[in-house]
């Protein structure tokens, strides 16, 4: 696996550290570093990188402001001084959020985490297994409108009208699925794909309206519809 990263550091040292550490791991590419955050900004949008190293506390532009601009973001590892800022890292998906100074064991062990994140993530399966009842049935993932996570199991709503229960969390599921489904809820996950309609911060799929959930927003105006030419993004999304 041949994975392409990017540093981004205000701080000479820190973008030395984290060159040296990249170097020794034979699965990661360097394609750059930045200190200037609008520089890096310009380099995401016309370079393909699928791990970015992240600083937070950043003078010219705050590390997760930047990210939240990527059109496409690749996977990120947030590495900064302060620890106040984790419960933002973690809203954006971050893979793991490093705290200065990084030892080289503390950052292989994010990196073990980027890499089964993206193996993961580049999987082109068309189906998945799921345990239903006392049978493992095969799930065409092209036949999914969405995905439905209750207490103690997950409901998985098909073309075929009778939704498969299988006993799991959500959680586990999401983990199996490729980048068109998209998680929008603590509760449900969609199939991008089957989106008919966006109104007042809610998704139409088949005969469903499902609701974006608060922490979910940035996520789903970046993944579905940022690019895509649709007036008053916000609003749609928000519902105001």
């Amino acid at each position: 696996m041949n994975i392409k990263c990017l540093a981004v550091d205000d701080e000479p040292l820190a973008i030395d550290l984290l060159t040296s550490y990249i170097c020794k791991i034979p699965e990661l590419q360097l394609v750059g570093t930045h200190s200037n955050p609008f520089h890096a900004l310009d380099t995401l949008r016309n370079t393909d990188v699928d791990l970015l190293f992240l600083d937070i506390n950043m003078p010219e532009m705050h590390g997760i402001e930047l990210y939240k601009r990527i059109p496409h973001p690749p996977k990120v590892i947030f590495i900064t001084a302060y620890d106040q800022y984790a419960a933002q890292g973690f809203e954006v998906d971050a893979i793991d959020y490093l705290i200065k100074p990084v030892s080289f064991s503390r950052f292989a062990t994010a990196i073990n985490k980027a890499i089964d994140r993206i193996r993961i993530q580049n999987r082109k399966n068309d189906f998945i297994f799921v345990r239903s009842e006392h049978s493992i049935i095969k799930v065409s993932l092209d036949e999914v409108y969405y995905i439905e996570g209750y207490k103690d199991y997950v409901k998985i709503h098909t073309t075929s009208g009778n939704p498969i229960l299988t006993i799991t969390s959500i959680k586990a599921i999401e983990t199996l699925l490729p980048d068109n489904f998209l998680r929008i809820h603590k509760s449900f996950i969609i199939a991008i794909d089957k989106i008919i309609a966006i109104r007042k911060g809610k998704v139409l799929i088949k005969d469903k309206y499902i609701p974006i959930g608060d922490s979910y927003r940035e996520i789903f105006a970046r993944n579905v519809l940022e690019g895509r030419k649709i007036e008053e993004t916000r609003s749609l999304v928000t519902g105001r």
